[in-house]
C-alpha cells in the first residue's frame, strides 16, 4: 500500500454514501482499483476509455448493493470530501438476485464489451462458488482514494463494520486480489482460507474468513479481532477445496476485490 501524496484533513467521520454521492464513489473505486489484478484481467487495456469503463462497473456496484442491509459506506469529511468507499451485504444478502442481474446486462455489455461478458460471468460464478454458506458480512469491495492511502482511512472504513460484526456476533468474509494486502486484512482478524484460481490462466484471490471477536479492546478499536490461529474451515458450496484448487474450466467470478 502507497503512502499519500497529499495532505489528508484531520477529521473524517464514516457514514452511509449518499445516492447522489454515487457518481464521486465509482470514479473513487475506478482509481482505486485501476492496477487491480483481477479489474486489470477483465478490463484490460489503458487510457481514459477504461478508467470510464471501470467507474461505470462500480456504478452499477452501488445500484446492485443499495438495498441491502449494509449498503454503500464512505469515509468522508466535513466539506463532504469522500476519502474512501466499501460495499458491505449482510448475512444472506450477498447476491443479486437473478431479475436484477439480468436487467443491468445491457450496462454489463458497456462494461465488458461483447467477448469480455463471457469472461466477467465465468468469474462471477467462479467466486459464488467458493462463497460460504456460513451466514456472515461480506464485503465485496472496500478502496481508498489514492490520495488518501496510508493515512488509516481504509483501516476506519473496514474497523467501523468488524465493530458492529462483533457487538451482533457475526462472521465477515472477503476475497483479496493482492497477496499484498493479505497482511493488512489479517491485522483484522481475518484469515485466509484457500485460494480461487481463476480460469484460462487468470489472477489468484485469496478468501478470508473472520469470526467474530469477544467483546473487549479489539471489538472495540482496533485490536486483531477474530479468533486468530488456525482458519475456521469454511462450509464452502463445493467445499473448501474447491476455493484452494481453484475453478474448473470454464468457471470464475465477477468482482469481490479488495484495494484499501
Amino acid at each position: 500500500m502507497s503512502t499519500r501524496t497529499r495532505p489528508l484533513p484531520q477529521a473524517f467521520g464514516i457514514r452511509r454514501a449518499r445516492p447522489d454521492e454515487a457518481r464521486t464513489v465509482a470514479g473513487l473505486l475506478a482509481l482505486a482499483f485501476a492496477d487491480d489484478p483481477v479489474m486489470a484481467w477483465m478490463v484490460p487495456g489503458g487510457g481514459p476509455d477504461r478508467m470510464r469503463r471501470i467507474a461505470l462497473y462500480f456504478r452499477l456496484a452501488q445500484r446492485q448493493q443499495r438495498p441491502r442491509e449494509g449498503a454503500v459506506r464512505v469515509a468522508a469529511t466535513r466539506d463532504g470530501r469522500l476519502l474512501a468507499a466499501a460495499l458491505w451485504s449482510g448475512p444472506g444478502r450477498w447476491r443479486a438476485p437473478a431479475v436484477r442481474e439480468w436487467a443491468a446486462m445491457p450496462r454489463y455489455v458497456r462494461v465488458f464489451g461483447p467477448r469480455g461478458l463471457g469472461r466477467a460471468a465465468e468469474v462471477q460464478e467462479c467466486l459464488h462458488r467458493a462463497h460460504p454458506e456460513e451466514p456472515h458480512w461480506y464485503l465485496p469491495t472496500v478502496g481508498t482514494d489514492p490520495h488518501a492511502r496510508g493515512a488509516g482511512v481504509g483501516s476506519a472504513l473496514v474497523r467501523e463494520q468488524l465493530a458492529h460484526c462483533d457487538r451482533l456476533g457475526e462472521a465477515a468474509y472477503l476475497e483479496s486480489s493482492k497477496a499484498s494486502n493479505v497482511p493488512f486484512y489479517e491485522r483484522f482478524g481475518f484469515r485466509v482460507a484457500g485460494e480461487i484460481r481463476l480460469p484460462d490462466g487468470g489472477p489468484v484471490l485469496w478468501p478470508m474468513w473472520r469470526d467474530p471477536a469477544a467483546a473487549g479492546p479489539a471489538a472495540a478499536g482496533g485490536g486483531t479481532g477474530g479468533t486468530g490461529g488456525t482458519p475456521r474451515r469454511l462450509l464452502l458450496r463445493d467445499g473448501l477445496q474447491r476455493a484452494e484448487g481453484g475453478c474448473p474450466a470454464g468457471r470464475g467470478g465477477r468482482r469481490a476485490r479488495t484495494s484499501p
